[in-house]
């Protein structure tokens, strides 16, 4: 990897982010529709929940299937790995976790997640002061994880408030929706439309996923 960036330091924490505040007042300023939309969820907010293993995990578990799958094998995965530590994953057999629902592929991938914890090839510890694009490099290193994965890990694990996912069909969705009066949008026009949610486009965007009434998965 190339030298690392490091960036103003955002501490992911338990209850509500220490930039929501600014953020809220600076998007309803800049952008009619964030005014509008920002009263009508109250004191909601990003919350995080679960370790950095735990929330990766889940995002794998998850993928491809329905919210409501993915917490049935999540909570057979749970039962054979209660402290989810990348440690005692790896003691599990494959036929186990077939067992809970999950594909080969997906076993493979929880496998390389928990290889790369456990060697300590992965440190999350050390995220906290790099920039969201070193942090996105040595997720989508990791087996299972891509981009769209690793950004919603810095919106809703890492809390940062300046990621913008071009790639999640949420966001295209309510920026049709809000913006273009329902006709499809590129993503130069997403780029336009959030360059007034500058430096707060995690918040923006998450508003916009609410006014889908489509909260994501991992949150």
């Amino acid at each position: 990897m190339n030298a690392i960036k490091k960036t103003a330091t955002v501490r992911p924490q338990a209850g509500r982010p220490g930039y929501w505040e600014d953020a809220c007042l600076h998007l309803a300023k800049k952008d009619r529709v964030m005014k509008r939309l920002i009263p009508q969820f109250g004191d909601a907010c990003l919350q995080s929940r679960g370790d950095a293993f735990t929330t990766l995990a889940r995002s794998i578990v998850g993928q491809q299937i329905s919210v409501k799958a993915a917490q049935s094998v999540w909570n057979k995965f749970v039962l054979l790995a209660p402290k989810l530590a990348p440690g005692q994953v790896l003691k599990l057999n494959v036929d186990e976790m077939r067992a809970c629902g999950l594909s080969a592929r997906k076993v493979e991938y929880l496998v390389d997640l928990a290889l790369h914890f456990d060697s300590g090839a992965a440190q999350p510890k050390d995220w906290i002061d790099w920039d969201d694009d070193a942090i996105i490099q040595t997720l989508v290193a990791i087996r299972g994880i891509g981009r769209w994965t690793a950004e919603m890990f810095l919106i809703f694990h890492l809390h940062r408030p300046n990621v913008l996912p071009l790639d999640d069909v949420g966001l295209v969705n309510g920026i049709s929706k809000n913006y273009f009066s329902g006709e499809p949008v590129s993503r130069s026009d997403m780029r336009e439309v959030a360059a007034a949610w500058e430096p707060y486009r995690s918040v923006a965007t998450w508003y916009i996923w609410r006014s889908l009434d489509n909260a994501p998965a991992v949150n």
